[in-house]
């Protein structure tokens, strides 16, 4: 996710944690420790975005990887000053 996320946004700045632990034995909980995670990115060009525009960016970014291969993200992303 990492990579992928700093191709789509050249000079961001993130953190992205995984959560899975927090999540053993609930749902989405697939055994493979990455299963959950929660990303805060603060990215220039969404100034001026909504926040729905934001994560659907993020979701973009990312393709298939949420819903399938990672159970849940949960996204906070700003733009600079936020």
């Amino acid at each position: 996710m990492e990579a992928l996320l700093t191709a789509a946004f050249p000079h961001a700045d993130f953190t992205l944690n995984n959560d899975s632990a927090a999540h053993h034995g609930h749902a989405g909980d697939d055994g493979s420790g990455e299963s959950h995670f929660s990303l805060t990115i603060r990215w220039a060009g969404f100034a001026g975005q909504t926040r729905v525009a934001r994560q659907r960016a993020v979701n973009k970014a990312l393709g298939d990887m949420p819903g399938n291969r990672v159970h849940a993200l949960a996204i906070r992303a700003l733009a600079p000053g936020e």
